[in-house]
């Protein structure tokens, strides 16, 4: 075979580490603008300082305490991240954007994706995604994509370029939020 190169595909590719020096150059929006990473937290959910504004994003590459809607473990996927939002009232009407974030995910993941009402995003219906919002003065939607395998059994996952997958995301979710607030 002489001097024939062998090429990596799929999940053998080496994984980037989403930095802030590899995500801000190639966001495509305002969210993500202030980003917050850590390789390991016990979960993005609670990565955010006070005084962090609208729209800022915590990623960690790993999570110790990142859990599901009902509680269940979330601690690893291919992409794991929480995004601040301050929407103005009636607090009543929050709740509503956990769906679209999982819309802004699905459509993401492209047209085989649905959605598992209230906040599963499903490939082939595997579940590949999940978002958890909660809301005190402001909301947090924590986000977890299963991207290059899962160790979930019956999990789906994607074989998805993560930072790709992440400012697609971001960008889907801010125009999502933007028609939110003009209902």
């Amino acid at each position: 075979m002489g001097g024939a190169k062998e090429v990596a595909r799929g999940p053998t590719l080496v994984r980037v580490e989403l930095v802030p020096s590899v995500v801000l150059p190639v966001l495509r929006g305002a969210f993500g603008r202030e980003y917050h990473y850590a390789a390991e937290a016990p979960t993005t959910q609670r990565m955010f300082p006070e005084g962090a504004g609208h729209g800022a994003v915590a990623l960690a590459e790993h999570q110790s305490e990142g859990r599901g809607r009902l509680g269940r473990a979330w601690v690893d996927s291919g992409l794991m991240f929480s995004v601040l939002l301050e929407p103005p009232p009636p607090v009543a009407s929050w709740p509503e954007l956990t769906l679209v974030a999982a819309r802004a995910v699905a459509a993401a993941l492209g047209p085989g994706a649905t959605i598992k009402d209230p906040n599963d995003v499903l490939v082939d219906g595997r579940k590949v995604a999940g978002i958890l919002g909660e809301a005190g003065g402001r909301v947090v939607l924590g986000i977890g994509i299963n991207v290059g395998g899962t160790s979930h059994p019956g999990a789906g996952w994607v074989d998805r370029d993560r930072l790709e997958l992440l400012v697609d995301v971001l960008e889907r979710l801010e125009g999502g939020y933007e028609a939110w607030l003009s209902r």
